[in-house]
């Protein structure tokens, strides 16, 4: 019965070591199955999922480049701001160590104290952290402000709060307001270029931006020196316009003063360099301030209208006809017509002056004082449509200029073939094409330039980190009429300039001014005309050897409707530009070319 017993026990034994083996060896199965899921099987996984939780991407903000003018001041720049963002998921109250101990600051008096320093209420904060966690219950980021100044993040940073940090966040600023706003442009409040020279320049100004990452503890909080840079920023390059801040924020201040006075609905002035076609000053009425888009409300005065607005340029361009007559050798500055005030050519067109006059005797010269139009459509039909058409395309008529400024109007001229009987006409004295301010420039710098017209140039390079400049425009002139050509129509504008009614409103003493004025119907849009009167004045000076071009533009000026409404800025300007840039004055009196015969 022993025997039995002992065998018993012995089998039980047995079973129980047994089921241990078994179970001990089950175990390790599991354990090893489970290693290898860990560490081969889901091994990548597991391996980002962990640096997630520890590791933190975020971007690093290139500085968008400088736009500056001729002379290095900044037009526009970019300054650090700071976006001030949280962690959602570990937003809630902290112990905060102070000179008297410890003390526990709750979630709402964390952000009471932000927003107090954000403009912010509480409430908007809390807003944040919860609309975050209702998209997504881990949130680990969230932008409570964006772009606040150095002060403003010093004074959050002060509080010390552990689940909130900054950002850096390179932003731009004007620092002279609406000075060349017109030209300079703007950007988003994203930073995105929106107009003007921000937006055509932007592949030499934008910056690339970079990453980096840094780890966090359990708390959600940066760990001290974990930052780590992944891809470096890139900052932009430096736009070099050919602008003088100090002269545009002169003519600005004269346009605007006139405009004003005058009621006019908009206006322009272009200042530009005759031996180089650069344009040291364009100023438009009404302008922006970059630094507050808003606050001029209607988008078309947020641009250039020197660029972008076309307008039929009226008695201005009799300049041009005449150059064109005297190089093709046709007549010279003391040929003869007689100037009826209704003028009917065979060809069935109607041709006026704008004021009822008998016949007069007048030399070409003569027809330009008088600015009539009946006796410049006598000298233009000396020429055939083709020879003016292809003239108007030398001076750069119909096409956009050099500038590159973004949505430059090219204006309007129709082929020489497709014009009728009264354009034929009308296109020797202004009408029935179109200019922007910026052509007509361009024109009276090639007649003051002997004939040869410049590129024009807004944009002197882009400048890069290491100094070099890119994207250096072409400065080759162009020949277009001949020196004798220009220099003779010069010698006309000198007699317009001291002769024509307006003689002792834009005299500049001491110097020799070649000028014309001009004045045109704007039209509806409609294909017809409104009562307004664009009406204009451009020249250069000193005469006898030119050395900047001055065109005034004022669109319906109501309360004085005539080239007497520009004539005054042109003096202003013109006198401050010689003065400005130390013109020598002028030592030879002009020629006397008579106008009668």
């Amino acid at each position: 019965m022993a025997s039995n017993s002992r065998s018993s026990s012995t089998r039980s034994s047995r079973r129980r070591s047994a089921a241990t083996i078994v179970m001990l060896l089950l175990f390790v199965t599991v354990f090893v199955v489970r290693l290898v899921d860990i560490q081969v099987v889901r091994a990548d996984t597991l391996s980002a999922d962990s640096l997630g939780n520890r590791s933190v991407e975020q971007p690093v903000f290139g500085s968008r480049g400088d736009i500056v003018d001729s002379n290095g001041v900044v037009l526009a720049g970019t300054v650090m701001r700071y976006n001030i963002t949280l962690s959602p998921r570990n937003a809630k109250e902290f112990e905060r160590t102070t000179d008297t101990g410890d003390v526990t600051v709750t979630l709402a008096q964390a952000v009471a104290e932000v927003g107090a320093l954000t403009g912010q209420s509480g409430d908007e904060i809390l807003k944040v952290i919860s609309d975050a966690l209702a998209a997504d219950k881990d949130s680990d980021y969230a932008v409570v402000v964006r772009a606040v100044d150095v002060s403003v993040f010093r004074a959050i940073d002060a509080l010390d709060i552990p689940w909130m940090y900054a950002e850096k966040n390179p932003s731009r600023v004007y620092p002279d307001g609406a000075v060349a706003g017109n030209l300079v442009g703007f950007v988003s409040s994203g930073g995105e270029a929106q107009a003007g020279i921000e937006l055509g320049q932007d592949a030499c100004l934008a910056s690339t931006n970079g990453t980096e990452t840094y780890e966090k503890g359990a708390d959600g909080v940066r760990l001290p020196q974990s930052t780590v840079t992944t891809r470096t920023a890139r900052d932009g390059g430096d736009v070099v316009t050919t602008i003088d801040s100090d002269l545009n924020w002169f003519v600005q201040q004269a346009l605007a003063k006139q405009a004003i006075a005058t009621g006019a609905a908009w206006g322009n002035v272009v200042v530009q360099e005759v031996k180089t076609g650069k344009l040291v000053a364009v100023a438009d009425y009404p302008s922006v301030d970059p630094n507050n888009v808003n606050g001029t409300p209607n988008p078309d005065d947020r641009g250039s209208r020197a660029f972008t607005a076309s307008f039929e340029p009226g008695s201005t361009f009799k300049a041009l006809t005449t150059a064109s007559v005297l190089d093709a050798g046709a007549a010279t500055p003391l040929s003869r017509i007689v100037a009826p005030y209704r003028y009917l050519p065979p060809n069935g067109a109607n041709v006026n002056d704008s004021s009822s006059h008998p016949d007069l005797n007048l030399t070409l010269t003569g027809v330009m004082i008088e600015s009539s139009n009946t006796g410049m459509s006598k000298f233009g039909e000396l020429i055939s449509d083709q020879q003016r058409y292809d003239y108007m395309t030398k001076f750069g008529v119909g096409s956009t200029t050099e500038s590159g400024f973004l949505a430059e109007d090219s204006g309007i001229l129709h082929p020489w073939e497709d014009w009728d009987n009264q354009t034929k006409y009308a296109t020797m004295f202004g009408q029935g094409l179109t200019t922007t301010a910026i052509q007509v420039s361009s024109v009276y710098q090639t007649l003051a330039n002997n004939g040869v017209r410049m590129p024009v140039q807004l944009v002197a390079g882009c400048r890069h980190a290491d100094g070099t400049m890119t994207e250096v425009p072409e400065a080759v002139g162009t020949p277009v009429v001949s020196a004798t050509a220009a220099r003779d129509t010069a010698d006309i504008l000198e007699m317009v300039y001291q002769k024509a009614w307006l003689a002792k409103t834009w005299e500049i003493p001491g110097y020799r001014v070649a000028a014309k004025t001009g004045t045109a119907q704007m039209p509806d849009g409609q294909g017809g005309y409104t009562k307004g009167y664009l009406v204009s004045v451009s020249g250069f000076a000193p005469a006898d050897d030119p050395q900047y071009v001055v065109s005034v533009s004022l669109a319906d000026p109501v309360k004085l409707n005539s080239s007497a409404a520009p004539a005054p800025v042109f003096q202003e300007v013109m006198s401050q530009v010689l003065k400005k840039y130390r013109a020598v004055p002028s030592g030879a009196t002009a020629p006397a070319l008579p106008g009668t015969w």
